[in-house]
């Protein structure tokens, strides 16, 4: 089938820029993502995505992340495996 309609959306210029860079960087131009979007939506018949507000917890966690607060550093994987067994 031949690609005849066309979608306009208007974004951030920043996060297109950022968005557009993610998809060259996995061989993907915005056409292609858009169309392979609109394809998971027709088969899950919604967002193919969750899409749900974070809870107290992770919005605390996420808040102590961007304070640098509360924060454990690893030497490496390895060692971070290590510790969470």
């Amino acid at each position: 089938m031949s690609k005849t309609e066309m979608i306009r959306a208007r974004v951030e210029p920043d996060l297109k820029q950022a968005a557009e860079s993610v998809l060259k960087e996995l061989g993907l131009t915005p056409t292609e993502a858009i169309t392979l979007f609109y394809k998971q939506v027709t088969l899950k018949h919604g967002l193919p995505f969750a899409v749900e507000l974070p809870n107290a917890e992770t919005r605390a966690a996420m808040q102590d992340a961007i304070d640098g607060r509360n924060l454990t550093e690893w030497e490496d994987l390895e060692a971070l495996k290590a510790a969470n067994r």
